[in-house]
Order: structure tokens, then C-alpha cells, then sequence
């Protein structure tokens, strides 16, 4: 049995093990391959089963070698976990963090963030500001939000070149895209075969709830109709996704939302859902452009790719 592990020994165990070849992974290593190979017959002896059998392809984990793979992955998961955090302390990033917030914070995966936030920036103080998407690129012009979430194309706040992660060009935000979005039309139980089958211009003449022009619902449809000239029947305008969805249930009207949503209110209050049309947008994370560098700023950008990438 071992009562301690050497992690240049792991190190190598893992790099053969990827490589499926001693000479590739002492190469790599920068070790001699008897070198490695002694590292290998070690933590055998240590663990006390067999790692590897040789094949005529070269060196393939054993059952028991494909177990101790996946836990010593964890461990140098874990030291390049520390290194970051460590490295992060040593910065000494401290300072407040202004963030505009959106929706539920569920969908926008914010207690993630501010977890990460606190992990690896101890020093900085979060202030949440809740409201609707459009309000967040206003924030961040007036110097009142540092970061936000946004739905929708954030060129409607933008009159110079839009800037994304992937573009070169100037621009006055920074935008991390986050997470494609599908936006359903939804309708009471009683209008149900009156939106099935129905393309935009016969859904227009209905009668709508409408919202504010900072919400995504407003910019969403404001240019869909426009640009099939078309004028959208509102009948009342609310301010909140929830209040939208109550309207909805008493009859009063159509309501774009969440596809998710969308499902829910149809299995949950047998809301019906226009199957002929459907929204696309993203939700993405947003700063201006000017202050990515900041390390407050660049720090949460980080915490927020990571978290998608990790949950999707």
C-alpha cells in the first residue's frame, strides 16, 4: 500500500497513459525512457496492481489502470485549481463589482458566478442591481453597472462597430455570449386553435401584452414586425416576465417568452403555444469595451467562461 504519492511519478503514469507510449511520453516528459518506465513499475508496486499491458499498438490501461486514471486527472484538476487561485491571491484583486442582473438568477447562472467571484477574488465586494436587459448597456454607459448580463443584439445600444469575443473590430462593448435562446409565442387555453398553424402576420392582429422598449420581448418583436411591416395588436404593457404569463393565463392576450418557460405554462396552466413560429436571440455577459482590462472586470469574465463551458 502507499502511504504518499510523488506527483512527477502520477505525471508520468498520466502522460503514458494519454499517449499510449512510453518513448512519446518521456519525450514530452523531457526524461529518459527508462526513466519513465521505472516511475511506472513504482507506482505498481506501490499500488500493487497491474497499469498497463503492452499490445502490439503500444501500452493499454488495465480496468483497474482506467480507475486511477480518472482520479489522478482529478488531482492535477484540482493543483491547476490552486495554482489559479493562488496566483489570483498573490494579484491581490480587490475592488467593488457593479452587476447588472436580468431574469432569474437560476437561467443567468449568477449564484455560480458569485461563488467563483468569492473563490478566487476574496477581495472583491459584489453589488447586484436588478432589471430589464435593455437597461444594463444604459448602466454601463452612465458608469452605474461594470458588468452585465444582456439578451438580445446589444448594436441596438451600440452606433459604432459591434465588438465580440471573436471580433477584431472597435466597438463599444465586450460581449461573452453565453448561451443560445429560443422565445416562444404563447396564448390562453381558449386560443388555442387560433394561433395553432398561424404565421406572423395572422398572430400580429391578435391581441398582445406588450413591454417596455428596455425589454428583449419589445426589441425582439419591434424588429420582427418591422421588418415584415407589420403592426403588432398590444393591448396592455407590463414591465415583468411573471406579470406577462398572469395576464396570459387570465385571456387577456398573446406574450412571447422563454421556450422553457413556454413548456412549463403549457404542461403546468395548459397555456397554448404558437407551433408555426418561434424567436432566436442569446444571453450574453457585457462590459464596455474600454475597461475589459480591468481586473475586477477580466476576472468575472473568466469566472462567467468557465461556468458555461462547465454547464452549458
Amino acid at each position: 500500500m502507499m502511504d504518499s504519492i510523488d506527483l512527477k511519478t502520477l505525471r508520468a503514469f498520466v502522460t503514458v497513459a494519454r499517449e499510449g507510449n512510453v518513448t512519446r511520453a518521456a519525450d514530452r516528459l523531457r526524461l529518459t525512457q527508462p526513466a519513465v518506465s521505472l516511475q511506472l513499475r513504482r507506482l505498481a508496486a506501490d499500488a500493487g496492481i497491474d497499469l498497463f499491458r503492452r499490445t502490439a499498438k503500444g501500452m493499454e490501461l488495465t480496468p483497474e489502470g482506467v480507475l486511477l486514471l480518472a482520479k489522478a486527472e482529478r488531482v492535477f484538476a484540482a493543483l491547476t485549481d490552486f495554482n489559479q487561485t493562488a496566483r489570483r491571491l498573490a494579484t491581490d484583486v480587490r475592488g467593488k463589482l457593479r452587476i447588472g442582473t436580468i431574469i432569474d438568477p437560476e437561467f443567468t447562472r449568477l449564484g455560480s458566478l458569485l461563488k467563483m467571484l468569492v473563490e478566487n477574488g476574496p477581495g472583491i465586494e459584489t453589488e447586484l442591481r436588478h432589471g430589464m436587459s435593455g437597461q444594463v448597456p444604459e448602466g454601463l454607459k452612465r458608469n452605474e453597472l461594470d458588468i452585465g448580463f444582456f439578451l438580445g443584439d446589444v448594436r441596438d445600444y451600440d452606433a459604432s462597430p459591434f465588438q465580440t469575443d471573436q471580433d477584431s473590430e472597435d466597438g463599444l462593448y465586450h460581449v461573452l455570449r453565453l448561451a443560445p435562446l429560443t422565445y416562444r409565442v404563447v396564448a390562453p387555453p381558449e386560443l388555442r386553435d387560433v394561433v395553432n398553424d398561424k404565421d406572423w402576420s395572422d398572430l400580429a392582429e391578435l391581441p398582445w401584452i406588450g413591454t417596455p422598449p428596455a425589454s428583449v420581448h419589445n426589441r425582439l418583436l419591434n424588429r420582427l414586425f418591422n421588418e415584415l411591416g407589420l403592426r403588432q395588436n398590444i393591448v396592455a404593457s407590463v414591465d415583468q416576465e411573471s406579470s406577462m404569463l398572469a395576464m396570459v393565463r387570465t385571456g387577456l392576450g398573446l406574450s412571447l417568452c422563454r421556450e422553457s418557460l413556454a413548456l412549463h405554462e403549457q404542461q403546468a396552466n395548459g397555456l397554448a403555444i404558437a407551433n408555426a413560429v418561434k424567436v432566436s436571440t442569446s444571453l450574453s455577459l457585457i462590459c464596455l469595451k474600454s475597461r475589459i482590462a480591468d481586473p475586477v472586470i477580466s476576472l468575472a469574465f473568466e469566472a462567467a467562461s468557465q461556468i458555461w463551458a462547465r454547464t452549458g
